[in-house]
């Protein structure tokens, strides 16, 4: 990782008031695919897994909050609540200003 990106990634870790122990991870987790794709010879990983992972914890998250803040809907009006509300989400929206090395 270059001295540019650890200053970023410093940067960024200060702005969430949170540090993390593993940074190769917070690397990989503001890396798009296509910066990979564009830069084989940096051997890093993209974000694609992680957000797959993310993701299905967000929709957990939001299920659970669902049912017990409308226990009379159905299966079928909690789906479409649901996928209502996280499509509306940015959850990313403070990593996009590093996602780009």
């Amino acid at each position: 990782m270059t001295e540019e990106r650890t200053a970023a990634l410093n940067q960024f870790q200060e702005m969430i008031h949170y540090h993390f122990r593993d940074k190769n991870l917070l690397d990989t987790a503001l890396t798009h695919r296509s910066f990979v794709n564009e830069n084989p010879s940096l051997a890093c990983h993209d974000n694609e897994r992680l957000e797959f992972l993310g993701d299905a914890i967000l929709e957990l998250c939001i299920s659970d909050m669902l049912m017990k803040k409308f226990p009379d809907y159905t299966e079928g009006q909690l789906s479409q609540l649901r996928a209502s509300v996280v499509n509306r989400t940015a959850p990313g929206e403070p990593g996009k200003k590093f996602q780009d090395r």
